[in-house]
């Protein structure tokens, strides 16, 4: 049973708003922070246009798509909606210093238990987490797009992550419905790294 009860997610655009709506389908109550409530109210319109198309499809039952929106809040205030969280996921644009300045404004108001998380797919989650007073609770959950169809999770661990906040991410992208993988903070992760080798095995085969 996941520990889980409360999820903050910061940046509400495409992967944004797609872990928020798996968090909130999983149960969770889910706030959604972004630089103003007219992002976070595009994130919630996209979360029950994306709701509304799986029970079309009969994808999703109607009971849990209100449920998981009744569950779903916004926020701009980025210190008070990180203060209660369990869990804080960082979603957003890949730019290092942004990042940083976020999980510095965390170490100030996020609880001192909360899991921290950045959805990083190519910036080292060890230079994000110096932001970070207490860097040792800081993981990489990478999750792919669309992110409430697709099942990977790349969990990383950085250089300071300990094992517990690597178990307690591990345990929350399964609880989400995710199927986490373990990687070492390197470039690319996995799957990127693997993205590529394909993609230089399929020009050697090509030259072939």
């Amino acid at each position: 049973m996941s520990e889980i009860q409360r999820v903050t997610v910061i940046g509400s655009g495409t992967m944004g708003h797609g872990i928020a709506q798996v968090a909130a389908m999983a149960g969770w109550r889910v706030t959604l922070n972004d630089v103003s409530d007219e992002l976070i109210s595009r994130g919630i319109d996209q979360i029950k246009s994306n709701l509304d198309a799986g029970v079309e499809r009969g994808k999703v039952e109607a009971d849990l798509r209100d449920a998981t929106l009744a569950r779903l809040r916004g926020d701009a205030d980025l210190a008070a909606a990180a203060r209660d969280a369990d869990l804080v996921v960082e979603a957003i644009p890949e730019k290092l210093d942004l990042k940083r300045q976020i999980f510095a404004i965390l170490s100030q108001h996020a609880r001192a238990d909360a899991l921290l998380a950045t959805n990083t797919s190519s910036l080292s989650v060890t230079r994000i987490a110096e932001g970070c007073q207490a860097p040792e609770r800081v993981c990489g959950m990478h999750f792919f797009n669309p992110v409430h169809i697709l099942t990977l999770c790349e969990v990383i661990r950085a250089e300071a992550t300990s094992d517990d906040t690597l178990d307690r991410a591990t345990a929350a992208a399964r609880a989400m419905g995710k199927t986490p993988i373990v990687v070492t903070d390197s470039p690319g992760f996995a799957s990127s790294r693997l993205g590529v080798a394909l993609g230089l095995e399929a020009m050697r085969m090509v030259e072939e």
